[in-house]
C-alpha cells in the first residue's frame, strides 16, 4: 500500500508542476516563412499595406507588397491584420523579482551604495511565470536592470523565451545605472516636519560622493590595479565607451547637474531615465544628443503645481523638441510591463501620431539601447523577432496576438493566465 501511496504522489507532482510549466522555448527556424497581407508597422514610421514580410535563418530577408514570390516558402495568411516589432521594455525588472512580498523571489536590489560590478544578467530567471505573461501583448525583449543604492550595478538586454539567461542575452552588461541624488526632499511627517518640498541640504555631499568614486576608480585603472577592486574595475566601460551611463532622475536641477557632472568626467554615453521635467531642458539635452527614458505615462505628475496630463503628453513635448525619446518602465509594477504597448497608445492619445509613438517602444528604445543595428524595425537584416495581432497592438481592446516570433522561432503565447482563462471559460460554457 505504501508503495501506491508513493507512485501516487511522485504522478500528482508530476502533473501539477508540468500544468503550470514555463512554456518550452521556440525551436529554431528551419524553413523560410513568408507573412502574407498584412498591415506592416515598421517601426520608423512608415506602415506598408497588404506587405509580405520573408524571413529564413531567424533574419528578416525582405519587406515589400503582395506581388513577391513566396514558393516554396511556409506561408502564413494575416490578411486584415497586423504586423509589428517585437516591443522593447527599458529600465525593466523582469526575470529579477518574481514576487514583492517574497524577498526570497526578489533579486533586484543588492547590498550597498556602490556596487557596478553587480550583474543583474546573472539573476534573470527565465523560468519567472511574469516574464511569460509578456509575451501575449507583444513584449519580447527587455532591459533588465538592477535597482537601489546610488550606482545599482549592470544591466543586460534579453529575449524573452530562452532556457536560461545565457541563451536570453542579447546584450550584456550594456549600461551601469546610477541614481542621481535628489536636489529636493519631502517633509517627513512622522517627525513632524511641513509638507511639501524643500532644498536636500546634503545634496552637494551626495554629489561629491559619486564625483571621488568615479575619481578613484579612474586611478585604479590607470594604477597596477593591486589590491583587486572589483567596484572600480566594472567602471571601465563607462571610460572607454563600451557602456552607457544611465541616470535616474526626475527634477529639473538634476537633470542640469547631471549632464554637466558626465562632461566634466568625460562620460559621453548618457541617457536620462525617468526625466519627469525633462521638457524644461529641452534645449540642453538637444544640444548634447542626450536620449531620455521617461516614466511611464499612467502616472500622477511629480509635482502639485505641473498639468495634471503631464505624464500623458510628455511624450509628445519631447518629440516636438527633436529629443529622442522611448519609454521605460522603472516605476512600475514589474507585472504591469505587460500594459508597455498601451502607454504607448496613451501617449497617441494626447497627441502623438500612432506611428510615432509605436516608436517609442520599438525603434526609438532600440537606439537608446544601443540594439537597434539588429532590433527594433521591421527590415531586412534585423532579426526576425516581431508578432501579428488581430488588430492596433496599441489599443487594450485590440491587441490581440495570433502569432510570434523571436530570432525566427515560433514561440508559444500560452501563459498561466491564459491557462487559467480557458480554464474557467469551459466551466462556466458547460454550466
Amino acid at each position: 500500500m505504501k508503495h501506491y501511496t508513493i507512485y501516487i504522489l511522485v504522478i500528482t507532482l508530476f502533473v501539477g508542476s508540468f500544468s503550470f510549466a514555463q512554456q518550452t522555448p521556440g525551436s529554431k527556424q528551419t524553413k523560410p516563412i513568408a507573412i502574407v497581407g498584412a498591415t506592416a508597422h515598421i517601426g520608423n514610421g512608415q506602415v506598408i499595406e497588404n506587405s509580405v514580410i520573408v524571413f529564413e535563418n531567424g533574419k528578416i530577408t525582405s519587406v515589400n507588397t503582395t506581388n513577391s514570390n513566396t514558393s516554396g516558402m511556409t506561408i502564413i495568411d494575416a490578411k486584415g491584420k497586423h504586423v509589428y516589432p517585437g516591443f522593447i521594455a527599458a529600465n525593466s525588472a523582469l526575470g529579477l523579482v518574481e514576487v514583492d512580498a517574497v524577498r526570497a523571489s526578489d533579486d533586484q536590489d543588492e547590498v550597498g551604495g556602490m556596487i557596478p560590478h553587480v550583474r543583474s544578467l546573472i539573476a534573470y530567471n527565465t523560468e519567472s511565470k511574469v516574464v511569460e505573461s509578456m509575451r501575449p501583448n507583444g513584449v519580447l525583449m527587455a532591459q533588465v536592470s538592477p535597482k537601489g543604492g546610488r550606482i545599482s550595478g549592470t544591466s543586460s538586454i534579453v529575449q524573452l523565451d530562452a532556457w536560461n539567461w545565457e541563451d536570453a542575452a542579447i546584450k550584456t552588461d550594456d549600461a551601469i545605472h546610477l541614481n542621481w541624488p535628489s536636489a529636493f526632499s519631502r517633509g517627513r511627517w512622522w517627525l513632524g516636519e511641513p509638507a511639501g518640498l524643500k532644498p536636500n541640504k546634503d545634496y552637494a555631499e551626495q554629489v561629491n560622493e559619486v564625483a571621488a568614486f568615479i575619481t578613484d576608480s579612474k586611478a585604479y585603472l590607470k594604477g597596477d590595479k593591486k589590491p583587486i577592486n572589483l567596484p572600480f574595475e566594472a567602471m571601465q566601460g563607462l571610460y572607454n565607451g563600451k557602456q552607457k551611463l544611465f541616470v535616474h532622475v526626475n527634477d529639473e536641477k538634476g537633470i542640469t547637474d547631471a549632464i554637466h557632472f558626465a562632461k566634466d568626467h568625460k562620460m559621453e554615453q548618457l541617457v536620462i531615465v525617468g526625466g519627469a521635467e525633462a521638457y524644461k531642458v529641452t534645449g540642453l539635452l538637444k544640444q548634447n544628443n542626450l536620449p531620455v527614458l521617461i516614466n511611464t505615462p499612467h502616472t500622477l505628475p511629480a509635482n502639485d503645481d505641473q498639468d495634471y496630463d503631464l505624464p500623458f503628453k510628455l511624450g509628445k513635448l519631447l518629440y516636438d523638441a527633436d529629443v529622442l525619446v522611448g519609454i521605460q518602465v522603472g516605476n512600475a509594477e514589474n507585472f504591469q510591463t505587460r500594459n508597455l504597448p498601451f502607454y504607448a497608445g496613451t501617449c497617441a492619445a494626447y497627441g502623438m501620431d500612432k506611428e510615432e509613438a509605436l516608436k517609442l517602444i520599438t525603434s526609438n528604445n532600440a537606439k537608446i539601447l544601443g540594439i537597434d543595428a539588429f532590433v527594433g524595425t521591421l527590415e531586412a537584416g534585423k532579426d526576425a523577432t516581431l508578432f501579428i495581432s488581430a488588430g492596433d497592438a496599441l489599443d487594450m481592446r485590440t491587441n490581440i496576438l495570433t502569432r510570434a516570433f523571436i530570432q525566427g522561432r515560433e514561440i508559444s503565447l500560452e501563459s498561466h493566465q491564459t491557462e487559467l482563462w480557458r480554464r474557467y471559460s469551459e466551466k462556466y460554457k458547460n454550466q
